[in-house]
């Protein structure tokens, strides 16, 4: 029996719903998001009711893990259930004049379901191209619509712009020398530069009546909502400014999980929130070297940029009502699998394309056990050269190689600083992670015949995943173009200081 029929029957049963309504999802990515930053993950001031709430009443996992530390190969992986050295969304991120983005060729999640008849959207942050002629953007990739800023928030001049109200300017310079960061609807520029102290309220209201639009129709949805919260610089309008203990960072979270409220209640309102899956998660790890405006990874190792557990391991929470039974799960997961969970849930095929993600159905509805034995941990930059830097089999990780990062310096562990150049580890570094999940204790192998063998499974596992993985060609190594920066009046001058609109 598949999923789709089982999740069908489980309705019916639980909630009385004997219909045969495929199911809706939303899917919820924050940006730069540590493990420790929710309420419901430990953090003792953040207001994340919202949040707090999903994971109470839904499955919240202490082992899930992204592919990249990194946003742009992360947002790939997510969206293809393959890891960015295929797809070639890599090294490092995209910007506003990339030549490059997410490949024509590569099958979302929204292009998973479009065949059978889902209504698609995606709003917020894409940062996977735009390329010539809006080659990239998401109407290009399965979703019928799109409102948001195509790349992140910081990468445009923001030292003169309007972070929280009534006019605190935002924090730092961002980039400077391109465009003032535009807001677009589908294809075209509404704003410029977007407006930080309305723009929650903008994709909440976008968001809302998508699904209300959808629901009305009796269509099933896919909604994409991947956040600017709470990437650098952190901005929030007047619903959540100044009302978190945690200064601007609490500020932007909480604006976030507002948001989040007022989508359940849509959902709710709507009636499709008993056939609805809400699945929560971020990018990458915190970037700790904003300090007090950067997250917080918990008990984790490092942060954003770099392959320890802060960089990669991340917050995830499954939400059905009804369906999926509240708890904790041990058990291993990555955003890879969100795509082959969604198409089985669906009944819908799968891209014909070696796929890394695996059906979290017996995780999500029976709080089973994982298909997920493995996972492999790339630096920001990977090369056919190092491959792998470190890698997870079951409870055990071992570093090959260790390098820190300038988004997670400033911390006390200078391993994690940009000072921490690349290290070969020969034999690897191992570590248990139940027993020691923040990575201060290499397992010794001396007299360990139990760990030697574990070591040796794990090498076994690396030389045959990358004697099995195909780089694609890099399209952040195509290089940028000036003249690809959005900008809502092209035959203006001077450039980029005339894109205003």
């Amino acid at each position: 029996m598949d999923n789709a029929i089982i999740v069908s029957f489980i309705s019916c049963v639980l909630l009385g719903s004997c219909t045969s309504s495929p199911p809706n999802f939303v899917l919820l990515f924050a940006d730069d998001l540590g493990f420790g930053d929710l309420g419901c993950y430990g953090h003792p001031t953040s207001l994340t009711p919202n949040l707090d709430r999903l994971a109470a009443g839904g499955l919240r996992f202490t082992d899930f893990y992204c592919t990249s530390p990194v946003c742009s190969p992360s947002r790939a992986s997510l969206l293809t259930g393959r890891y960015q050295t295929r797809s070639g969304v890599y090294p490092g991120v995209l910007y506003p004049g990339s030549r490059g983005g997410l490949p024509l060729n590569e099958t979302t999640i929204a292009e998973v379901l479009k065949p059978l008849g889902y209504a698609t959207a995606a709003v917020g942050k894409w940062h996977l191209g735009i390329g010539a002629n809006g080659t990239f953007l998401p109407t290009r990739q399965g979703f019928d619509q799109y409102l948001g800023i195509p790349y992140s928030h910081d990468m445009g001049p923001c030292q003169n712009l309007t972070c929280f109200p009534p006019d605190v300017k935002c924090f730092g310079l961002c980039d400077v020398g391109t465009v003032t960061v535009p807001l677009m609807y589908n294809e075209v520029i509404k704003q410029q530069p977007v407006n930080f102290l309305d723009l929650e309220n903008a994709y909440r209201d976008f968001a809302s009546d998508f699904i209300s639009t959808s629901a009305k129709k009796r269509q099933p949805f896919f909604l994409y909502f991947p956040s600017h919260h709470t990437h650098y610089p952190q901005f929030a309008g007047p619903g959540a400014a100044g009302m978190s203990l945690r200064g601007p960072f609490g500020d932007a979270l909480l604006e976030l999980d507002n948001t989040i409220g007022s989508l359940l209640e849509t959902l709710e309102g709507t009636g499709v929130l008993n056939n609805t899956l809400i699945l929560f998660t971020s990018d990458n790890g915190p970037e700790l070297m904003r300090m007090s405006r950067g997250g917080n990874a918990g008990p984790l190792r490092c942060g954003k940029g770099t392959t320890y557990e802060g960089g990669m391991r991340e917050p995830a929470i499954a939400y059905w009502r009804g369906i999926i039974q509240p708890g904790v799960t041990h058990e291993m997961a990555s955003t890879l699998d969100i795509l082959p969970t969604i198409a089985s849930l669906a009944g819908a095929k799968l891209p014909q394309v070696m796929l890394d993600g695996v059906d979290m159905s017996n995780i999500l509805f029976s709080q089973g056990k994982s298909k997920r034995e493995t996972m492999m941990f790339y630096p920001t930059n990977p090369s056919e050269t190092y491959g792998v830097f470190a890698i997870r089999l079951e409870k055990y990780k071992a570093h090959f190689y260790t390098q820190g990062a300038s988004h997670s310096g400033t911390t006390p562990d200078q391993d994690c600083s940009i000072f921490a150049s690349l290290t070969v580890h020969d034999p690897p570094l191992l570590f248990d992670l139940e027993a020691d999940p923040s990575e201060h204790y290499p397992l010794s192998l001396d007299k360990r015949p139990d760990l030697q063998a574990v070591l040796g499974r794990i090498k076994k596992v690396k030389e045959q995943f990358e004697g099995s993985m195909v780089f694609g060609e890099s399209q952040i190594s195509k290089g940028t173009d000036p003249s690809l920066e959005p900008c809502c009046s092209p035959q203006c001058e001077p450039k980029p200081n005339c894109c205003h609109c």
